[in-house]
């Protein structure tokens, strides 16, 4: 599905660059989303969140690899609603089924989709039915439960509750979420584009998101073709794609490729894992129905696949709180780390604007929380006390992510 407007796109450019309006949410792009009138915007002043550059990254490239480069982070966790990559996609879904009175959805998700859904489209006063695998984490269940949104665990991996979603909106005549390539989620996240111009007056020359269907790129893809007439992007952004070892199919589907030199019908050769055990369960696609359009992109982009240790997230996670006093979640972990990998692997090169888009914090994984414990000593007296030099704990986090 392809969405056009009949507001013509040089509008966009007064929006990033001209307007003494204040960017206040998504919706400052509302000429270029799919909703009619404003009345119906449900919003909670998502997706006008900062780019924040991360000198101690650039610092890190240039002492470690001698590599020149500008590495920024797209934040978010500060999302307004529930502080994930998924709030804007969640907003501007609700407007538009508001807009049209649809008052029943459906949608199967890892747990990001689930909560941002379950907050806006309660209220825009749609309920809804989430299809969540077995595995998915208990805290995203609870705030789901939370909006008073049904929940249903599906006994079964992420592809298996799919499948039960499909069943169940058939069965009920109920509108599903039409995932990665749904139009009102593909044109919400193209406004992230806008923002980076807006916020950086320059455009990345690379790009790093943590991977599970692949909804990002996609949409960068189409903000990207909006535009091209306009000459806003002067050089499509090396994409580069990270899952975690737990499940990593499209990093195996896209080695392979590479490995055979791309032959005839590579978009449709990948493995489908099922019931993948992962630390990362909110990333977690075992059948990436979404490959061939990923893997096109990401070959148009001279980017690339990265698969991470999940066992050395918490290694990035720490250093990164150490650093920013950030939080980063473990999905945003996979990021991060990625970008790290990244950097060995001779995939950053002098010059690069990084862009690493971080997804979400900590607040729904409790569990990885835990494991930024490191500086805790047990003592019985006092006389086993000494005071702390926080500056002592530098190296023993950045020797840790040396090995990433």
């Amino acid at each position: 599905v392809d969405v056009k407007y009949h507001t013509p796109i040089s509008r966009v450019k007064s929006l990033i660059f001209e307007t003494d309006t204040e960017a206040e949410s998504v919706f400052h792009y509302f000429d270029f989303l799919p909703l009619l009138d404003k009345k119906n915007i449900v919003t909670r002043g998502e997706g006008t969140i900062p780019v924040e550059e991360w000198k101690f990254l650039s610092e890190f490239a240039k002492k470690e690899y001698g590599i020149d480069c500008e590495v920024n982070v797209y934040r978010n966790d500060l999302n307004q609603g529930t502080g994930t990559f998924k709030d804007v996609a969640a907003s501007v879904s609700a407007s538009v089924l508001k807009e049209l009175g649809i008052k029943d959805y459906a949608v199967a998700s890892t747990g990001n989709i689930a909560n941002a859904f379950s907050h806006y489209l309660a209220e825009a006063g749609t309920s809804l039915a989430v299809f969540i695998p077995n595995e998915a984490l208990k805290a995203n269940e609870a705030e789901v439960n939370s909006y008073g949104q049904r929940v249903f665990r599906v006994n079964g991996d992420y592809a298996r509750a799919k499948v039960v979603a499909h069943e169940y909106a058939d069965k009920f005549n109920i509108l599903l979420s039409g995932g990665n390539t749904d139009p009102m989620r593909v044109e919400a996240k193209k406004t992230m584009v806008f923002e980076w111009l807006r916020q950086m007056k320059k455009f990345p020359t690379v790009y790093v998101q943590a991977l599970s269907g692949g909804t990002g790129p996609i949409a960068i893809d189409k903000a990207y073709e909006d535009t091209k007439e306009l000459g806003l992007i002067k050089e499509y952004p090396r994409m580069i794609m990270v899952q975690g070892d737990g499940c990593a199919p499209q990093v195996h589907a896209w080695k392979k490729a590479v490995a055979n030199n791309f032959p005839d019908g590579w978009q449709k050769d990948y493995p489908i894992y099922e019931n993948p055990v992962s630390s990362v369960p909110t990333i977690a696609n075992g059948n990436p129905a979404t490959y061939p359009i990923i893997a096109d992109l990401i070959k148009k982009s001279k980017g690339d696949f990265v698969e991470v240790e999940e066992s050395k997230l918490i290694d990035g996670a720490r250093w990164a709180a150490y650093e920013t006093s950030v939080r980063i979640g473990p999905a945003s972990a996979v990021a991060f780390n990625g970008f790290l990998k990244s950097l060995r692997e001779g995939l950053i090169k002098n010059g690069d604007v990084v862009l690493i888009n971080t997804g979400e914090g900590v607040r729904r994984a409790p569990e990885f929380m835990e494991q930024m414990i490191y500086t805790t000593k047990l003592v019985d007296t006092v006389d086993e006390c000494t005071p702390p030099r926080r500056e002592d704990y530098a190296e023993i986090l950045r020797k840790a992510v040396r090995k990433i």
